[in-house]
């Protein structure tokens, strides 16, 4: 029997060392088997953490334009703006060995497995918080063998990849929280109207006891429910050893003020300038389609003030019973920044772009490009041209044609008048002229150059505006025009960051120079012309309509078609667009429809700037300005009875006096004389006169 038992004991003993070696191998296996997991991880790399977040668009001044929620509110926040009371919540409840465990807890997997088996049931949960946040990343609340190994694989990743205050920091910006809200900044302002990181204690520990059960533990759904969770999630922090148990019941007692939630109106701020900002996101970021812009964060060159100015002043000005349309674009003229838009009367009737996606005839407000580029070619704001009906010849042999342009109304001076003249009027014949001096084909190129993408002609009337043209691409003309001449474009959006404050795009803060200074200057200084009652010869100036409404010094083009009418125009801080119009190019037959555009625009400008010091235009270094007759562009006398200072291209300045008035001037000289002599008789007789 001793025999047996000794072998007995041998046998087990060799068992046992079986058993050993075997644990020793299944452990060995079982590292390496982490380590290669470990490193495929790392081969792998980051999985991404990024969700379909809203996208939040902002006003210039950094205040909301919009949200973008593509059916789920979403706000990504990092953890230092988490309110800690939020971050001890959710571990004492979810977690509480997140920071010391690797992705698994291996005693709370037991405890749920002898939970489980007591009650013969799935009464308690095992995952922590980097597997939940796995299953929220990238998997779906399906409840198979395949979806459980998936998660593993994905916990792993998160845990070899990302440290535990990133993983914690993504949890919490992915967790529903009821009522399509996601993350706990969204959950913070739908419940309490508040950030985040502004959480106290009572409103963090309700908060945190929402994902267990949204429907369930909601306090808008049920309240009582919601306490009793809360109770349990405080007695945990206390157990925890973040709060003491004065805290806790403080906490518990501490009165709830719940966010009033009403039914959220469809926003319709700006609508056609938020198309804009897409379409502009979308072209910088390379991107192909809306779904792409999800979590972004747009800050957008948007005035809100300014918007709702404009928005105003169409709606005021345009009778609500016609189907005239109308197109507004304002923005800074230094840096192209557009401050408002408007694409049409109403957006949800028509989305359609009448300020960036129409092209019309601009008539007269053409008229600018082609003496910019005349002025840069030689001609002077003295530079004569004769107004009288001309019959116009280009081309020579098979391509010879004839071109007999009209001015409005057929008013003709039947005498020579200046440039200066010529665009206060906005005459068509000496527009014609200065391109036959100039050339079609520089007009083309000088329009390219301002920013002009349309497919303008080199024909004899498009010195009249006949092609067709984007009013946004004539803002911006003008607007390099203002500026001196430097490179701009419209620009929607300053800077667009990811949704963890990755910067992805930023304006440019640079503009290079592209037209001539000084010629912008002379430019500019013509175009005050039209509110100038000066420069009336034989009309009225093309801004007496308006000139009584302005209080502040303005550039200004206007232009009519039968179609159209435009009203283009800037100060030293603001270049404002105005075009107003059928469709369907149906004419404009009432003088009050034609006259829109002219009032749409100097309203705005003038509220615009109420307040404002009145601001003159800067002259470049290479300009003289001179006091000058304007009638016919030579330098002022004392005795001419109407003067214009006149800037010029330094040596392009007139030098040849006014001589008209020399009669008159002697006539006068012998009428002083004559009065002083009687004045000195009197005063002999009658000492006391």
């Amino acid at each position: 029997m001793e025999l047996n038992a000794s072998k007995y004991q041998q046998k087990l003993k060799k068992m046992g060392r079986r058993a050993i070696a075997l644990s020793i191998i299944l452990l060995i296996l079982f590292c390496i088997s982490l380590g290669v997991m470990w490193m495929i991880a790392k081969i792998q790399g980051a999985p991404p953490l990024s969700v379909p977040q809203t996208t939040i668009l902002y006003n210039a001044d950094k205040s909301l334009l919009e949200e973008m929620h593509h059916g789920q509110k979403r706000y990504w926040v990092p953890i230092e703006n988490i309110s800690p009371h939020v971050i001890q919540a959710t571990i004492s409840v979810e977690d509480q060995n997140f920071y010391n465990h690797h992705g698994f807890d291996p005693k709370r997997i037991a405890g749920a497995a002898v939970a489980d088996l007591k009650a013969m049931a799935k009464v308690q949960g095992a995952s922590t918080i980097t597997q939940q946040y796995a299953r929220n990343l990238f998997l779906e609340h399906d409840k198979t063998w395949i979806r459980k190994l998936r998660e593993a694989w994905y916990t792993v990743r998160l845990e070899t990849n990302y440290d535990k205050d990133r993983i914690l920091e993504g949890y919490l910006n992915t967790i529903y929280y009821g009522h399509g809200v996601y993350g706990i900044e969204a959950a913070s302002r739908y419940y309490f109207n508040k950030n985040a990181s502004k959480l106290t204690r009572s409103e963090a520990s309700i908060l945190a006891g929402i994902p267990k059960g949204p429907s369930y533990y909601s306090p808008f759904n049920n309240l009582e429910n919601a306490k009793e969770r809360q109770e349990i999630i405080l007695a945990a922090m206390q157990k925890e050893g973040f709060i003491t148990q004065e805290e806790e019941k403080k906490a518990f007692a501490a009165k709830l003020s719940f966010h009033e939630i009403k039914e959220e109106e469809k926003q319709d701020i700006a609508p056609y300038f938020v198309d804009e900002v897409k379409k502009q996101v979308k072209e910088k970021l390379h991107l192909t389609n809306d779904r792409e812009l999800h979590g972004l964060r747009i800050y957008t060159t948007l005035n809100p003030k300014l918007q709702k100015l404009a928005e105003k002043k169409v709606e005021k000005t345009i009778d609500p019973d016609s189907s005239i349309q109308t197109g507004f674009m304002a923005m800074d003229p230094k840096t192209g920044a557009v401050k408002a838009l408007i694409g049409g009367k109403d957006y949800e009737e028509s989305p359609f772009n009448r300020a960036t996606q129409a092209v019309r005839q601009p008539g007269s407000t053409m008229k600018v490009p082609l003496y910019y580029a005349a002025i840069e070619h030689g001609l002077t704001p003295s530079t004569l041209f004769k107004s009288e009906p001309t019959v116009f010849t280009f081309g020579k042999g098979k391509k010879e044609s004839k071109y007999k342009p009209s001015n409005y109304h057929d008013y003709y001076a039947n005498d020579n008048i200046t440039l200066s003249q010529a665009i206060a009027l906005s005459d068509n014949i000496y527009a014609v002229k200065t391109m036959q001096y100039i050339g079609a084909d520089q007009l083309v190129q000088t329009s390219r150059e301002m920013g002009i993408k349309s497919n303008i002609k080199p024909v004899p009337s498009l010195a009249l505006g006949t092609s067709p043209v984007r009013l946004s691409e004539m803002v911006n003309a003008y607007g390099m025009i203002e500026n001196g001449g430097r490179e701009i474009e419209p620009t929607f959006v300053t800077k667009v960051e990811s949704y963890d404050g990755k910067v992805l795009y930023e304006a440019p803060k640079e503009h290079k120079q592209v037209l001539d200074e000084d010629a912008a200057y002379v430019t500019t200084h013509l175009m005050t012309g039209m509110f100038d009652e000066r420069l009336n010869d034989y009309t009225t100036v093309t801004g007496n309509s308006i000139n009584e409404k302005t209080t502040h010094i303005y550039g200004g083009k206007s232009g009519t078609t039968q179609t159209d009418s435009w009203m283009i125009g800037f100060s030293p801080s603001l270049v404002a667009g105005v075009w107003t119009g059928y469709d369907k190019d149906q004419t404009m037959d009432k003088v009050t429809e034609r006259s829109y555009a002219k009032n749409i625009w100097v309203s705005f400008m003038e509220e615009a700037h109420k307040g404002k010091t009145v601001q003159a235009f800067s002259p470049s270094k290479g300009v003289v300005g001179v006091l000058v007759n304007p009638d016919n562009g030579k330098l002022a006398t004392k005795d001419c009875p109407n003067t214009r200072l006149t800037y010029y291209v330094k040596g392009t300045e007139p030098t040849e006096y006014c001589d008209e008035h020399m009669e008159h001037t002697e006539e006068k000289k012998q009428e002083k004389k004559e009065k002083k002599e009687e004045d000195g008789f009197w005063q002999k007789v009658l000492p006391w006169a």
